[in-house]
């Protein structure tokens, strides 16, 4: 009975206030989460986690040496990616940005992407942006991740020293710039020897998760991987 009940108040909720595609707004069917299945069809996959040479990796080519990177989908201007982004980053989806780190995390984990990982670590914000923005959301896709694999997410050892100014319209260098020396480690020897898969949002240049591995080299014998949900 209880049940029932429960259910009817879904589906008036629903009848009036529908569940749409966060990718084109469409509503979406009882089955459907988050995408149409026309969207879903359509998500542009990169599929670098079946090949260590892709062109994430090639960011970092000569510059820090990583045990693999992987960007999910293709962050197109205008394209189902940048629309995946904006939902997490700017209109502050945040059970969307779990839902989306377990959804990438399960399809990686056939591929055995994760053997190995010790510690996820998220790009950290600076704390008067997290506070401004309200949450961290590499941190949001590194806990569904997390909950997908299982494997530990680590958020306090890691930390960025000031707030930095925006990334968007610096060119190549003036990005290096603007996040050299940008992080800071607060234990060395918690990750010593261990395999750290990073997370963030977006791989653009490269520059920011470059500053954070740099950060992380400090510990001894540490192993460091890659993985963004989109690669612009």
């Amino acid at each position: 009975m209880k049940m029932n009940i429960i259910n009817l108040i879904t589906n008036f909720v629903n009848l009036f206030y529908p569940k749409l595609c966060v990718v084109c707004g469409e509503p979406l069917l009882e089955t459907e989460n988050y995408f149409c299945l026309e969207c879903f069809l359509k998500l542009p996959k990169t599929n670098y986690h079946r090949s260590l040479e892709n062109k994430a990796s090639d960011r970092f080519a000569g510059k820090i040496l990583l045990e693999k990177a992987c960007a999910y989908l293709y962050y197109n201007k205008g394209g189902i990616g940048q629309a995946l982004i904006a939902e997490i980053k700017y209109r502050g989806n945040r059970d969307f940005g779990e839902w989306i780190g377990a959804f990438m995390a399960a399809e990686l984990a056939d591929n055995r992407f994760f053997d190995g990982i010790d510690y996820l670590v998220p790009v950290p914000l600076h704390r008067s942006k997290e506070r401004k923005r309200g949450f961290n959301q590499a941190e949001k896709i590194a806990c569904g991740i997390a909950q997908a694999t299982g494997i530990p997410l680590n958020t306090d050892n890691v930390f960025r020293k000031k707030a930095n100014t925006t990334q968007t319209k610096k060119g190549l260098y003036e990005r290096w710039e603007n996040t050299r020396n940008l992080f800071e480690i607060n234990n060395p020897d918690v990750f010593a020897g261990k395999h750290i898969l990073i997370v963030d949002d977006v791989l653009t240049t490269g520059s920011t998760l470059e500053a954070v591995a740099q950060s992380l080299l400090k510990s001894p014998g540490i192993r460091i991987s890659i993985l963004t949900l989109a690669i612009a």
